[in-house]
């Protein structure tokens, strides 16, 4: 007879809990999940438990969230039932009962990415189309041309026309309305940013306008645009325009919010630049908590821009940012637990070994091959002559005894090299693998192979942009 299971968790991880046990090989146990009425796993305690999971019940072992902290042995007692605290995160549950759980799928959004060309205006036709291809390689759904004050672009109607030969959607992004009839009359799909002021354009071509304030924060302003777009029956789309940091951030969080309650259900947008661009700090992080607002009130476009190095990957990203928040979303959970993409710079669980393990390890070692691991305390490097832990990676090499054998230094060096890096990180260290850092690097093969089995390939058709 099958093992029968009982699930116990809270409001947030329950839809997910269900997809995820769905999704596995339960044929050696039939199992029922039971949400016990408190919204995390870390607010349930002994008491609840006891007040709200009524006796009798028939199972054979009570699985709780790993995070419960309250004692199991007296749960066990009480119930005359087994109960044990399962993984930390939901995600990991398949592993913790012995089966291969599904991919994680993150062939859906519902975010459509403009990505602009600042410089498109300074391109040949040659290059602008080049850049515009690796955009949408990169996940962008449509290449913004920007242009620039003062500067001419004689070649923009064709710039659009080429790149519509391509199969790629195209915006035209500008203060000046001839260069955005210019752009409308060649064939853009988009228009950025027209104002109460502009929207006559959207009138004379089939092109849908962005909306912004014809004054900087002006809310009553994009609303008359709004209503004269709607009184044309022209489809648009409604940015407040976000600040940033020091100049109006706050304050413009508070626009999009505004913007949601005066206005439910029509299409808007949110430029990120002004935040992953302007801020020195790791793009990923800041792209991650603009697509959960984007996520949170239903913001179906983003308008991203590459100008600083350390926005190189921004589409990437949000690409990536865009499919987690949706499958988060769906599950009506925490967006953790469902790709590392963003985790650039620190794993999750750094350390698959612990100290104990490792040195159980280095003792049954009988050959003179050096193997490299980290641990909370430092990297580890043993082999059947001894077991070093060191910080730096120099430290070891007074007794690693390669002076006269080139390679085995080189090679040492490399990967001690790698693991300094990857612990003072925090980050997962595998002798003779790459380090992985997300989204973060160029050309990874492995993560669109995943995304296209998962019915996919990064570029991802199957969206619900809004």
């Amino acid at each position: 007879m099958s093992e029968h299971l009982i699930f116990v968790t809270g409001h947030l991880a329950h839809a997910r809990l269900e997809r995820i046990l769905a999704g596995i090989d339960t044929s050696a146990f039939t199992y029922e999940i039971v949400d016990i009425g408190v919204k995390v796993a870390a607010l349930m305690t002994e008491d609840i438990i006891v007040r709200r999971l009524k006796m009798p019940i028939k199972a054979d072992r009570i699985i709780l969230p790993g995070r419960y902290r309250g004692k199991l042995d007296s749960l066990s007692q009480h119930y005359g039932i087994a109960f044990m605290r399962g993984p930390d995160e939901v995600a990991d549950l398949p592993a913790f009962l012995g089966r291969a759980g599904k991919p994680v799928d993150l062939s859906g959004h519902d975010m459509r990415i403009f990505a602009e060309i600042v410089d498109a205006s300074s391109l040949s036709l040659d290059e602008l189309t080049r850049r515009a291809m690796q955009l949408a390689d990169a996940g962008a759904d449509v290449v913004d041309l920007g242009c620039l004050p003062e500067t001419p672009f004689p070649h923009l109607a064709g710039a659009v026309r080429s790149l519509k030969k391509k199969g790629l959607s195209v915006s035209v992004d500008s203060a000046n309305v001839e260069e955005l009839e210019t752009g409308a009359a060649a064939g853009a799909d988009f228009l950025l940013s027209l104002t109460e002021h502009t929207l006559q354009l959207a009138t004379k071509y089939p092109v849908t306008p962005v909306l912004i304030p014809a004054d900087a924060g002006d809310l009553d302003s994009l609303g008359r645009a709004i209503t004269a777009a709607q009184a044309a029956k022209i489809s648009f789309i409604a940015d407040p325009v976000l600040d940033p940091i020091h100049f109006g951030f706050s304050t413009s969080i508070g626009r999009f919010l505004e913007a949601r309650r005066r206005w439910p259900t029509i299409p808007m947008m949110m430029g990120t630049g002004n935040l992953t661009e302007l801020t020195d700090a790791d793009s990923s992080g800041v792209t991650a908590l603009l697509a959960g607002i984007c996520s949170e009130l239903s913001i179906g476009n983003v308008l991203v821009v590459n100008v600083s190095p350390h926005t190189v990957r921004t589409v990437e990203e949000h690409d990536r940012a865009r499919r987690i928040m949706f499958a988060a979303k769906q599950d009506h959970s925490l967006p953790r637990g469902y790709d590392a993409g963003l985790l650039q710079v620190h794993d999750r669980k750094p350390y698959p070994s612990s100290v104990q393990d490792i040195a159980t390890l280095a003792a049954d070692v009988r050959d003179a091959n050096f193997r490299i691991m980290t641990a909370p305390d430092g990297v580890h490097v043993f082999n059947s002559k001894g077991h070093s832990v060191e910080q730096d990676a120099f430290e070891f090499f007074p007794a690693l005894s390669v002076e006269t054998d080139g390679a085995h230094a080189f090679y040492l060096g490399a990967e001690l090299t790698k693991a300094e890096i990857a612990w003072k990180l925090g980050k997962r260290y595998s002798q003779d693998e790459p380090l992985e850092w997300g989204v973060g690097t160029p050309g990874k093969p492995k993560d669109r192979l995943r995304l296209a089995e998962a019915g996919h390939t990064l570029r991802g058709k199957k969206d619900k942009t809004t």
